[in-house]
């Protein structure tokens, strides 16, 4: 089962590091100083990426600031039309876990298969709602297929059940994407 996590958690850093350097290179073209403010923030993920790449799980709180340089990075590229609100308790952030880079790739799958500008933002919510994590968006759904190879959720689903054993949940209508996650406590769990 833990080589299976590693195996899947090492899914996730190509694609993002792909698209992160296409980024950087287009910002260097437009605004050096601005490029360098993404660079702060990639170095930030890609530190957490090195040194949390064995961990199974993280505190709420480190996730949430992997989280951060993520979403600092695509505010920078978005801006406005990119809004995001994290509003989860103190108390919660301090106390519980979730699998180690499980809140990134949501929000990397709002920005892939949505349509948003300054004028039609794509508004990503999350929040605590009792022992779940709840991760919603509005939906825009591009116009032209984008396309998926679906690795992100199911990686996200299948490292969730092999870490906790518990099903995301995943609730998409014509107006909301959401998706719904355990919180864990550590020391309930053998991990």
């Amino acid at each position: 089962a833990e080589a299976s996590n590693l195996l899947l958690k090492q899914q996730i850093h190509p694609h993002f590091l792909f698209n992160a350097l296409n980024t950087l290179k287009a910002l260097y073209h437009k605004d050096a100083h601005i490029a360098d403010e993404y660079i702060v923030h990639m170095a930030g993920f890609l530190r957490a990426s090195i040194y949390h790449h064995t961990d199974n799980i993280a505190k709420l709180k480190e996730e949430v600031q992997v989280l951060n340089d993520y979403l600092e990075m695509q505010r920078i590229r978005f801006g406005t039309a990119l809004d995001c609100s994290i509003d989860v308790p103190v108390e919660t952030l301090e106390r519980y876990y979730l699998p180690s880079f499980s809140l990134q790739p949501l929000l990397e799958n709002a920005i892939k298969h949505n349509n948003f500008t300054l004028l039609a933002p794509l508004k990503v919510s999350i929040t605590q709602d009792g022992d779940r994590l709840l991760i919603s968006n509005n939906v825009q759904k591009r116009n032209i297929t984008v396309a998926s190879t679906n690795y992100g959720l199911a990686n996200l689903a299948e490292r969730y059940r092999l870490c906790s054993g518990d099903e995301i949940k995943i609730i998409e209508t014509e107006d909301i994407f959401s998706v719904s996650i355990k919180l864990l406590n550590y020391e309930d769990r053998n991990y």
